[in-house]
């Protein structure tokens, strides 16, 4: 069997189990442990001095040693286990299914309570949840769906393509330890620095590509060529450097507005707004807002496997036998 079509068999097989199962919860994730492994060394060290100097190492030791075990049990692995490992990996680092019914979900549950659809949106926010209007419920599973579009489908992908296997573990890890320790708060702001400055790098690309590929064919269809003119205003005035392109790209297809100020762990992050609509959010916005999620993804599958094949038939041409 050609070394490509091993190269790619695991991009297929865990993407079309990540269609039809998403996460399920009975079973042990890659990054549950990898939550533990950073909680375990956050508890140990992020007190007394030198904060940000032992945050970095140990963000730093944890992405390495992913890589590294990875790295070197794929070099050990015969083909045929590469593919059936590398499959299981890549549904696990994938998170598109399970984003598209979390959000499909909190706007079912907010047509039967304001309460329910809180309740359901605190599930895949890390703002507080327990004063949002029904608005900011809505808006609030409309940028996690855009975001998390980069960070768990596109991103992923991305390394993928770029590194194998070992990167896109490495770069869930990365990810990870944005989510955990990457804020800007009290406690976090100093140990978690360095998390929050890797993972801006890796998903720097990522989060342009993102934006690129949900506004690429809706403009072509619609002919709102603008709306790139859009992401490049608005998505530099989110307070992240990657975050506000996907999130300004889904805003300008759906014509409404996002961000706002938001409390986190108690404390008010006041950040700007992205576009200027301040409409009502329905279903329906929903609804296009995952057929856009959905087109993007299947965009990057295809274009992960042809940069997968090109750099397995360049390996190939470029090695020689001794």
């Amino acid at each position: 069997m050609d070394s490509w079509i091993y190269a790619i068999l695991p991009l297929l097989v865990g993407w079309m189990l990540d269609l039809l199962f998403g996460d399920p919860r009975w079973l042990p994730h890659p990054v549950v442990w990898f939550g533990k492994m950073i909680s375990f060394g956050e508890h140990r060290l992020n007190k007394g001095r030198h904060r940000m100097l032992k945050g970095a190492l140990m963000t730093i030791a944890l992405d390495i040693a992913v890589f590294a075990s990875a790295y070197v049990l794929f070099a050990i692995l015969p083909p045929l286990g590469k593919v059936g490992v590398g499959s299981v990996v890549v549904f696990y680092c994938l998170a598109g299914t399970t984003l598209v019914r979390e959000v499909r979900a909190v706007f079912l549950a907010l047509d039967r309570s304001l309460e329910e659809g809180r309740r359901q949106v605190a599930r895949i926010v890390g703002r507080d949840t327990s004063e949002l209007s029904a608005q900011e419920v809505r808006t609030a599973a409309l940028e996690t769906l855009a975001e998390n579009l980069s960070d768990g489908v596109v991103a992923p992908l991305f390394w993928l393509a770029i590194g194998g296997v070992p990167a896109m573990l490495t770069y869930k890890m990365i990810n990870t330890q944005d989510s955990m320790i990457g804020y800007r708060t009290e406690r976090y702001k100093d140990f978690g620095c360095w998390a929050a400055r890797i993972d801006d790098i890796a998903n720097f690309i990522p989060a342009r590509l993102t934006a690129l590929l949900m506004v690429l064919p809706y403009a072509l269809v619609t002919f709102r060529f603008s709306l790139f003119a859009f992401v490049f205003k608005y998505g530099r005035k989110h307070a992240s450097p990657n975050s506000g392109y996907p999130e300004a790209a889904l805003a300008g297809i759906l014509d409404c507005r996002f961000g706002g100020p938001h409390f986190y762990f108690g404390q008010l992050f006041d950040k700007p707004y992205i576009g200027e609509n301040n409409r009502l959010l329905t279903t329906d916005d929903m609804k296009k807002a995952i057929r856009i999620n959905r087109t993007a993804e299947v965009l990057m599958v295809i274009v992960t496997a042809v940069g997968i094949v090109l750099g397995s038939t360049l390996y190939s041409a470029c090695s020689f036998p001794l």
